[in-house]
């Protein structure tokens, strides 16, 4: 399995796209898919779907493409999908957290030499008890990557994390500094997840730039000013961190409050 398209780098092998719709029907209504299948990805993690499987439109239903979507029990809330170009092996649908797999947060596709998984923490945005439920969230995901860390093979778990790791992750450090998704607690939790546990932040690899943002508030020019938070990631296992070659962030339309995020990796399945 290959890119489509791969220009310049022949070596790149798999194209990945991490994408929060912030619901699939409006993403689609806005052309979502058209641009995607002009990126010819491999695979697509994506999240807050906030549709049944039988609501989505005809447009997520793409040729060439195996997707498997993951239904919080409420409607029009939550969920993640992923679409790729060969069917899995296997799917694992939930962490096993209980009620928060309720909220349809975690998706994973096996194959023989490579898992990809689409991820959405919650958000503490609603008050101080999701705050609650995102800290109870994180504590019982960060084992889990150990876990998945320790099976040994690459693993990419793309997603929204609801959290900017580092001071070039916001727009203002200051200003952001007692906003959920910016908090110490949280910064630790990704400290810990990067330098104790291992995984990659598969973007800064290759893009080290400032302002690379991926989500901007409905604040008045937020958008046109590029003051965003960077909170959409692939977090890899080293062993694929070292073949990511490319990491764009994309804004040449919006079909969300969220860009998605390209990464390509010369890594063959």
């Amino acid at each position: 399995m290959g890119l489509r398209n791969p220009g310049a780098n022949s070596s790149v092998a798999v194209r990945v796209i991490t994408f929060n719709a912030n619901g699939i029907r409006s993403a689609a209504r806005k052309g979502f898919f058209g641009w995607m299948l002009a990126q010819a990805p491999d695979f697509v993690c994506v999240q807050e779907t906030k549709a049944q499987e039988h609501q989505l439109p005809g447009e997520a239903v793409l040729a060439g493409y195996s997707a498997v979507y993951l239904d919080a029990v409420k409607k029009g809330y939550s969920g993640v999908a992923i679409y790729a170009r060969r069917p899995p092996l296997r799917v694992v649908r939930g962490l096993g957290f209980g009620a928060l797999d309720d909220e349809a947060r975690f998706l994973r596709f096996d194959y023989e030499n490579l898992s990809v998984c689409s991820l959405y923490v919650p958000s503490g945005t609603m008050g101080p008890a999701r705050q609650a439920v995102k800290y109870e969230f994180l504590d019982r995901f960060l084992p889990e990557l150990r876990r998945m860390k320790a099976e040994g093979r690459p693993i990419l778990v793309g997603g929204d994390y609801n959290i900017a790791h580092l001071d070039i992750d916001v727009f203002s450090p200051k200003a952001c500094a007692n906003t959920t998704g910016f908090l110490p607690p949280e910064r630790a939790w990704f400290d810990r997840a990067t330098r104790e546990v291992g995984w990659v932040d598969a973007f800064r690899v290759v893009n080290k730039e400032r302002k690379q943002f991926t989500w901007w508030s409905g604040w008045k020019n937020a958008y046109p000013n590029n003051l965003g938070w960077r909170i959409d990631y692939q977090l890899v296992t080293p062993q694929l961190a070292e073949t990511v070659r490319a990491a764009t962030i994309d804004r040449s339309e919006r079909y969300s409050d969220h860009a998605p995020v390209t990464i390509d990796y010369a890594f063959e399945i």
